[in-house]
């Protein structure tokens, strides 16, 4: 769960701001508020809104993931326990399901959709944010949890490595009940936020919409999202609730962690015994492609000064499946991926930035 980028209106617009087309998340926009599993925002309810010419030839992504307000907090030197530490403190609309699509859609990917859950008290604001990327919102409104929050604390060094602190919110909320098999219509790719089995009910959303995706012919492609909730979901309860999945997109610590080995290449290669592409994201050490046991290819990274690496691996997930849309293979694909975890990690927050 990631924040969004630093430049355009995520800057200064955030639950409390005025945004350019409403006033905060529970302004004039137009979200919804019905029952838990039946409110929507944007382009209509799940599954129910014209597919459009693009997703009619088959070339949609719908990303299926988290949407979050994230309070980045950027402290310059170590923190002071008990007491204050100055820090550069913004509130942003993130979510690693939701920087997905705006990656891909920035990277221009057709159709990109996402399916999320948000509370009544940013719905209209991230709906709005949403739509500024490029982005098609399926978000349903749930009346009974506030919208998903993550406080970001970044380390201004040189690394400017982050640490989170998650309340998943409505987010975590999501369940079989919010999906239709409608949503695949058009859609050539379907994503999973790795955060949605993280939790009981969108486990179980998690299972219903690979079921949908296979019948259907739908490649998938998953994100683990979180090395410390994966610890405590446990490796062999990870690999079995992705069986079926087609591509696999760990950060190093999370294929080592689902592997047990210390060889980022090792573990994609081991990986890739369970899934059939496996892509190990390794940072300013670049990425890792694998398939069918071994190593196919080592693509280095791009070159950066980061400012703050929330995001980052959201950045590059997003940017590879818009190549793989595009055509590109693997090793292309995680060029590109590169090449966008670079742009995210040299700017505060986790989404691309608009065009001022």
């Amino acid at each position: 769960m990631r924040a969004d980028g630093g430049t355009g209106r995520g800057e200064g617009t955030g639950p409390g701001g005025t945004a350019a087309a409403g006033t905060g998340p529970a302004g004039t926009g137009s979200a919804g508020t019905g029952s838990a599993g039946t409110g929507s925002a944007g382009t209509g309810s799940a599954g129910t809104g014209s597919a459009g010419t693009d997703a009619a030839a088959g070339r949609g992504l719908l990303v299926v993931g988290d949407v979050i307000t994230d309070v980045v907090a950027r402290h310059a030197g170590p923190l002071a326990a008990g007491t204050d530490t100055t820090a550069s403190i913004r509130t942003v609309a993130g979510g690693a399901g939701a920087n997905v699509a705006c990656w891909a859609a920035q990277r221009g990917a057709a159709d990109v959709r996402l399916l999320g859950r948000v509370g009544t008290d940013a719905a209209a604001w991230h709906e709005r944010e949403l739509v500024a990327q490029g982005v098609r919102p399926q978000l349903v409104v749930d009346p009974l949890a506030p919208t998903g929050t993550v406080i970001c604390m970044v380390d201004g060094g040189a690394a400017a490595e982050r640490t989170f602190l998650t309340d998943s919110g409505a987010s975590g909320r999501l369940g079989p009940s919010d999906w239709s098999d409608a949503l695949l219509d058009g859609v050539a790719r379907l994503h999973l936020s790795g955060y949605l089995l993280f939790s009981e009910s969108s486990r179980d959303l998690v299972a219903v919409a690979l079921k949908a995706a296979r019948s259907r012919g739908v490649p998938v492609s998953l994100d683990p999202a979180s090395a410390g909730f994966l610890a405590e979901l446990g490796a062999e309860r990870f690999l079995a609730l992705v069986e079926g999945v087609d591509v696999l997109l760990p950060s190093r610590d999370e294929a080592c962690l689902l592997t047990g080995l210390a060889d980022p290449g090792e573990a994609a290669a081991g990986l890739s015994l369970r899934v059939p592409l496996v892509v190990v994201k390794q940072g300013h050490e670049g990425a890792v492609v694998a398939r069918s046991g071994k190593v196919r290819a080592r693509v280095p990274a791009a070159p950066a000064t980061p400012r703050d690496t929330t995001g980052a691996g959201d950045a590059f997930t997003g940017a590879f499946l818009a190549a793989l849309l595009a055509g590109a293979g693997p090793e292309r694909a995680a060029t590109e991926g590169c090449r966008a975890g670079a742009r995210a990690v040299e700017q505060v927050g986790g989404r691309p930035p608009l065009p001022d």
